[in-house]
């Protein structure tokens, strides 16, 4: 299996997620309302599933790799034009949350704006990995080895094995954080 196969796994799962926000953008576009569980882990599955799991994996290992390749210039414009969908993927993200504490804090504006950013990601994500998919990974594969091929997946499974460790951690020093909060207010 070359590298591009799990990534394109992974774009599988962020698709059937897509399929669920649009779904969730319908409703809030129907009723003016959104639900708040829907929302929060749709931002997580972004969050930790496409931008940290799959990005991660893309820019961490795939990338790295690749920038100590002699791309071609097309080929290092397609790099660097992934990158900076990525970013925008984080700053709408950002932009989802801050909709979503807004509208949880009494705006009822905000509703339109989280569905706005729902959409953006509905928008987003299919001409991103068709893009990754169709173009860049195809021509990033020819730039590796066979042997070169196998370590990345090889580290591709260890970047997934370290990724529920890293995840929980987080979970875990944010909940202590709050609950030193609360302490120091009572």
């Amino acid at each position: 299996m070359e590298p591009r196969g799990p990534l394109m796994i992974e774009h599988r799962l962020i698709m059937r997620m897509l399929a669920v926000i649009e779904k969730e953008a319908d409703k809030i576009d129907k009723d003016n309302v959104i639900n708040r569980p829907c929302i929060d882990i749709a931002v997580d599955f972004i969050k930790t599933y496409a931008d940290r799991t799959h990005h991660g994996k893309e820019e961490d290992i795939l990338f790295r790799k690749l920038e100590k390749k002699e791309l071609s210039k097309v080929d290092i414009g397609i790099m660097n034009e992934l990158v900076q969908e990525h970013a925008f993927g984080r700053i709408t993200t950002a932009d989802l949350s801050k909709f979503t504490d807004a509208y949880q804090n009494g705006d009822a504006e905000a509703v339109q704006l989280i569905s706005v950013a729902l959409r953006k990601f509905i928008d987003f994500f299919p001409k991103h990995i068709e893009k990754e998919e169709k173009i860049f990974f195809p021509l990033a594969m020819e730039y590796l080895s066979e042997v070169e091929q196998q370590a990345m997946l090889d580290e591709f499974w260890e970047f997934d094995r370290k990724l529920i460790h890293e995840k929980y951690s987080s979970v875990v020093d944010s909940l202590e954080n709050r609950m030193d909060n609360m302490d120091a207010v009572y």
